[in-house]
């Protein structure tokens, strides 16, 4: 009897131990668990901030970086690098950094640096966030003192500062860092954010750690994973798996699944995400604008984004976001007319239409809608092969004009219609933003006053005169604006959707 109850205390006791070193079960569970594991649609580009701009490395960035300014969840101008500023001019922005703020190598932050970041982010061969600086006058920086700089611009550029909470183009790098670095620096990224690099298994996986001596911000987590899984269902399988706390991108085929799940939950917001097909305005046919509304007339949108997004997202009907400031409500959406399209394209010398070529990535949602619109496009004589790539090679081809038609989204970085219309729509930005390779000299200098007008009805009035013009010479099919949906485990707290597209989750716990 003495050697069977020993034996049952052993059990019970090894039981109880299995018990409590559980990651996910008991009280201290929360305490217990050291790594949050993110699982992302697509890989980050690079780690280098000035030589990309997509959301995969964006949301890696925004955790790692910091900038002058940003945006608090109301959308208003917030301190986070600077500790105050004001306006000495219709020039000129003075700067006060915040003292003792420590970079990733123990460098402390000086005005140096920020003079060197936004040089850099000018100059640097192959910048991809040359359009968000490109105000500032090179010669124009003054530094005070460590902690004083003093930025003047080309012209006046009414939005300014909200540029400068651009992630990533607003950036703040360590000089010494990337100096030291050199051509190495993008295996090698320094930050001044709540999280540092630690390692990068390219195409799998980047971690990040806790930064211990951040100035204000202590994350729950000690370590951060963002795993690579591009296939929308396989990600919502390893969070019901628990091999992930939070994915991004649910499809809306999942959604309900989570939902329902009483271990996970869904965060969803609207954003400030445009989804389109564009038009290579430079490349045969494309070039007429009569062969653009054309195939803008043979396409069922509505139905198109019903059938394919199932409630996620709504119909656009022009090139930026309802949630942005000067939306322009008069716009309509396109509505299909096979015989008016027929007729364009026979005015344009197409009586039988031509062939051509849709490009996109292999994202689900892109492929299921590509199907319907190469369907479509039949009933007009205009065959479509649909070619499909992985993301870093299909950004390349829309950045050398290879395409003819491509599906692709942008995402505003803040709710100012400036920055939806001119990065993609300004001539000085064909190949780098703006993909369409879209010129128009009108279109242009409205984008550029834009730029000069303070808020206002005269502001207003112009941008919807912009929105206008644009849909009239269709160089994209405004296919739908989006939403931002993130599937987490039940327990975490503290993480919201930003309408940006990158996500905060240094306050997570």
């Amino acid at each position: 009897m003495k050697k069977i109850l020993a034996m049952l205390l052993a059990v019970a006791l090894v039981a109880t131990l299995f018990v409590g070193c559980g990651s996910d079960s008991g009280a201290g569970a929360a305490e217990e668990k050291k790594v949050l594991t993110v699982a992302t649609p697509a890989d980050a580009k690079s780690m280098d901030p000035h030589l990309t701009n997509d959301l995969p490395s964006n949301n890696v960035f925004i955790n790692m970086y910091e900038n002058l300014l940003t945006l608090d969840e109301n959308g208003e101008l917030v301190g986070q690098l600077a500790e105050s500023w004001e306006k000495v001019d219709d020039l000129s922005y003075r700067f006060h950094l915040k003292k003792g703020v420590k970079f990733h190598n123990g460098e402390e932050l000086k005005a140096s640096d920020v003079k060197f970041s936004l040089l850099r982010a000018m100059n640097i061969e192959g910048s991809a966030v040359s359009h968000v600086v490109g105000e500032i006058d090179p010669e124009g920086f003054v530094i005070e003192d460590d902690y004083t700089i003093v930025i003047k611009l080309k012209k006046p550029f009414t939005v300014f500062l909200t540029y400068l909470t651009h992630v990533p183009g607003g950036t703040i790098l360590n000089e010494k860092a990337v100096t030291e670095a050199g051509e190495d620096y993008a295996q090698n990224p320094v930050g001044s954010g709540p999280y540092k690099f630690k390692e990068w298994a390219k195409g799998d996986r980047i971690v990040l750690e806790r930064f211990d001596d951040h100035r204000a911000v202590k994350p729950a987590y000690e370590e951060v994973v963002f795993r690579a899984i591009p296939e929308e269902t396989s990600r919502t399988i390893e969070l019901e798996a628990g091999n992930v706390d939070i994915i991004y991108g649910v499809s809306a085929d999942d959604i309900t699944r989570i939902e329902e799940n009483p271990d996970l939950k869904m965060a969803r917001s609207t954003n400030l995400n445009t989804q389109y097909m564009g038009f290579n305005c430079q490349k045969g046919p494309l070039a007429d604008v009569r062969v653009r509304q054309a195939i803008s007339k043979a396409l069922t949108v509505d139905k198109i984004v019903s059938t394919v997004l199932r409630g996620v997202g709504t119909q656009a009907t022009g090139p930026i976001s309802p949630s942005a400031k000067y939306y322009n409500t008069d716009l309509k959406a396109k509505e299909q007319n096979i015989e008016e399209a027929k007729a364009l394209l026979a005015e344009a010398g197409y009586p039988d239409g031509f062939d051509t070529t849709l490009w996109l990535n292999d994202k689900t949602v892109r492929i299921n809608m590509s199907e319907i619109i190469q369907n479509q496009l039949k009933e007009i004589g205009i065959n479509v092969e649909v070619k499909v790539f992985e993301w870093s090679t299909y950004y390349e081809a829309l950045k050398n004009g290879e395409i003819d038609l491509y599906l692709v989204g942008w995402t505003m970085s803040a709710p100012d219609p400036d920055f939806g219309l001119f990065p993609l729509f300004h001539t000085s930005n064909m190949g780098t933003n703006n993909f369409s390779f879209y010129s128009n000299e009108e279109v242009d200098a409205m984008l550029e006053k834009g730029r000069l007008l303070e808020d206002g009805d005269e502001r207003q009035q112009l941008y919807f005169d912009v929105q206008e013009k644009i849909y009239e010479e269709s160089p994209w099919v405004f296919l739908y604006n989006g939403e931002e949906t993130v599937g987490l485990k039940a327990g975490l707290e503290g993480f919201r959707p930003s309408p940006l597209g990158t996500h905060i989750i240094f306050n997570v716990k």
